[in-house]
């Protein structure tokens, strides 16, 4: 099969004019001037006419067993009420509910010219009744902060209801709900199966006032509930992280950074970044520009973060918080919010960048030969900057090939 298009985007180089893709099975095998490929190439050729060709995009983080809640909780006056809405949303759904609400979640992401999400589950034992609708790493997310002696039990029975997955990893959920024994366990866990690790820290200033003053609203409502809270009062969550995930022998022998992708980082404090640029420490982060907007958080530090060498990735985070799952939304807020980054480094973090986090940068994120036929269509107009009607579009995608076997048409 040969794909022509006005202009192929292939996240390597300039993009091509008159550019063609030639896919066999389930892969790329060539591309570049449409003339070239067809004289190269045999095979049906498909002409989508005025439109640029580029990668699907990847959802670095997500939490598609919250779909049914779009519009549902109202911003809230602290992080720790928000969560008690949530909690109680959550207490009126069953195990079909979940279901429902995670099918709807991927054929909405799909329309808008997702083809690899990162989602994250409280339910992995529900896992085995999905069949997802584009390429998904399913993170079991973990808490244990009512019973923390469980820790490993919890694990164990996770990575069983995951077994039957191809593409999974374990998310502690983050240090005011996942206990040190848990943090270490999924440590022990993403060496043994080469797996990647995925967590919120430093999301809200509340997470900031609990562990370094021992105070505030998040500090109070985990107290009421019975968590142990002897690790408040001296250190910020950041430190933490890096003195829980260092805990572990084996992680202290054979320590992998890149295994952690770590959302959110928005409460940084200056003594964070003077750590951070003495110890090195280079994991993935992923950024939620409009969830962070629901719950008016600092700043992101994105230049700061940058400059220390940090892999950046952009996600859509929960319907809980967010009104939809459009990638192209995000990067459009984010571009508001940092209009100094050109947007082909903006279309990197939906495509390159989160492929390197998920240990996938050989096969996604790119129209290069040898990777998946993961490709999207959107219109383009001569004389425009191809990056910028990218990032513009407001659509559901006019065309999709989805590890080169399938066409979907929405509108054209």
């Amino acid at each position: 099969m040969i794909i022509r298009a006005r202009t192929v985007v292939t996240m390597d180089s300039a993009p091509i004019e008159n550019g063609a893709v030639a896919v066999s099975g389930n892969r790329i095998v060539d591309v570049g001037k449409f003339d070239e490929i067809k004289k190269r190439n045999a095979g049906e050729a498909i002409d989508l006419g005025e439109q640029a060709l580029l990668p699907g995009l990847i959802n670095a983080h997500c939490h598609l067993d919250y779909t049914c809640l779009r519009g549902k909780i109202s911003p809230q006056k602290s992080f720790a009420d928000w969560i008690r809405a949530i909690n109680a949303e959550k207490a009126k759904l069953a195990a079909e509910d979940y279901v429902a609400s995670i099918n709807e979640g991927f054929a909405e992401a799909k329309r808008f010219g997702t083809t690899t999400i990162a989602n994250l589950t409280a339910f992995p034992e529900l896992v085995s009744q999905i069949s997802p609708a584009i390429h998904t790493w399913w993170f079991a997310e973990l808490i244990d902060v009512r019973s923390p002696e469980r820790a490993d039990e919890l694990v164990d029975r996770t990575i069983e209801s995951l077994k039957s997955v191809q593409n999974w990893g374990l998310a502690p959920h983050a240090l005011f709900t996942a206990s040190k024994d848990l943090y270490r366990r999924c440590g022990e866990i993403a060496r043994r199966e080469n797996v990647v690790l995925t967590t919120h820290l430093a999301e809200s200033r509340e997470e900031t006032d609990m562990f370094r003053d021992a105070s505030g609203p998040l500090y109070e409502f985990l107290k009421s509930i019975g968590r142990p809270m002897d690790d408040c009062g001296d250190k910020t969550p950041l430190e933490h992280f890096l003195r829980v995930r260092d805990s572990s022998t084996a992680l202290r022998s054979a320590r992998n950074d890149n295994d952690w992708l770590v959302a959110h980082l928005n409460e940084l404090t200056e003594g964070d970044f003077d750590l951070l640029e003495r110890s090195k420490e280079r994991f993935h982060v992923v950024h939620s520009p409009r969830s962070h907007d629901y719950f008016k958080h600092s700043r992101f530090p994105f230049e700061r973060l940058r400059t220390l060498g940090f892999n950046i990735c952009l996600g859509t985070d929960s319907l809980a918080s967010n009104e939809n799952l459009s990638l192209f939304a995000e990067m459009r807020r984010f571009q508001r919010s940092e209009p100094g980054i050109s947007p082909d480094e903006i279309l990197d973090m939906v495509t390159v960048n989160p492929a390197m986090a998920l240990h996938q940068q050989t096969t996604l994120g790119r129209i290069r030969p040898g990777f998946h036929a993961d490709l999207i269509a959107i219109p383009c107009s001569k004389g425009r900057d191809v990056f910028d009607e990218i990032i513009g579009s407001d659509d559901p995608v006019a065309w999709m090939l989805l590890g080169g076997k399938q066409k979907y048409f929405w509108h054209c």
